[in-house]
């Protein structure tokens, strides 16, 4: 009676240890879904009190604590250099920042979202739509349909992941003016979706001058923080910094404060794993390259804004309401175009 007694506590005591691995696994899994609150860290020994000075400092996940420097870090008002190591050591521990193989990166890539553009042909040229966790420049002059396919977006990544969405909200950083919400109205009506909830699920904001416009991605990090989002859009990324900085002797000042603001785009793209679109003007070029350039037409921002984009679309204009779209660059879409048609319900696919 007493062996069996201490077989059966034995088998008991590896149901437990089973059970533990599973919630532990479990719990591994739900981390690694979605940014970690920056609150995660009380428990690696963090004060309430710093935890609240990061926040105020506009970091609110363990993410962007993982991903700053220690200069950042030493900046936050009340943090002192002992604490910045503990702080950013804490916050390593709980995300992933090492190599890992090949394989393990394609498979996460392969688990990837896109958002649908409203356009099959489209969506066929991009590889299945706007790629989440990256950024996405639109360019092109006036009335070639940047705006439009912003607003289409905005839409689309509320549908569910297996009709061209991600469940999620919407974000809008208007600089140039644009932003009409009776279009989000029409283009809900076309897939079904009721438009207050779709106007709900959109946060807008205009961004009045380029200070502003960083200002507002620090209020988005907070928002995203509490809510799930799939995509930020600035229509236009550029505009406000063609008005606030003139001539050749504030040029490195732009471009400095422009690198700043496309790479904190990045970094929200990173920590939230949201579809970032940026919308970009053109300026023609005057040069003597120029006469001999089948379109003189080239996007500003320069180098800056051409390495922070992974994904660079250029729009023109078609027949009628027809565009056409290149894929300007990409480190894997090959060089090709395609149509597509704006209409009252936004974005889609041409008529023969």
């Amino acid at each position: 009676m007493a062996r069996q007694a201490v077989v059966e506590r034995e088998a008991v005591d590896e149901n437990e240890d089973v059970d533990e691995c599973e919630e532990m696994e479990a719990a591994d899994d739900d981390e690694s879904v979605g940014a970690q609150p920056v609150s995660l860290l009380a428990a690696k020994g963090i004060s309430a009190t710093d935890i609240k000075k990061l926040q105020e400092a506009g970091y609110f996940t363990v993410e962007s604590v993982a991903y700053a420097t220690k200069k950042s870090l030493l900046g936050v008002k009340g943090i002192s250099e002992a604490k910045a190591e503990k702080i950013f050591t804490e916050a390593s521990r709980l995300i992933h920042m090492g190599f890992l193989s090949a394989t393990e990166f394609h498979k996460q890539r392969q688990d990837l979202i896109y958002l649908s553009t409203g356009a099959s042909e489209l969506d066929k040229l991009l590889g299945g739509g706007i790629e989440t966790g990256s950024i996405t420049e639109l360019f092109g002059e006036f009335r070639t349909g940047k705006t439009q396919i912003c607003h289409t977006i905005c839409v689309t990544c509320q549908l569910p992941a297996n009709v061209g969405g991600a469940e999620g909200k919407a974000m809008y950083i208007d600089a140039e003016g644009t932003f009409r919400p009776e279009r989000l109205v029409s283009i809900a009506e076309r897939y079904g979706l009721d438009p207050q909830n779709v106007l709900d699920n959109v946060a807008y904001a205009r961004a009045h001058n380029s200070d502003h416009q960083m200002q507002l991605l620090s209020a988005a990090c907070a928002m995203m923080s509490e809510s799930r989002y799939a995509l930020i859009v600035v229509d236009s990324a550029t505009a406000n910094y063609r008005t606030d900085y003139n001539g050749r002797g504030e040029l490195a000042a732009r471009q400095q404060h422009l690198g700043k603001f496309l790479r904190q785009l990045q970094r929200i793209a990173d920590e939230f794993g949201v579809a970032v679109v940026i919308t970009n003007q053109v300026v023609a070029q005057v040069d003597g390259g120029a006469m001999f350039a089948a379109d003189p037409k080239k996007p500003i921002g320069g180098n800056i804004i051409a390495h922070a984009s992974q994904t660079r679309l250029y729009l023109r204009k078609g027949r009628g309401e027809n565009r056409i779209c290149k894929i300007y660059d990409s480190p894997n879409l090959p060089e090709s175009e395609a149509s597509f048609a704006i209409a009252e319900e936004g974005i889609r696919d041409c008529e023969d």
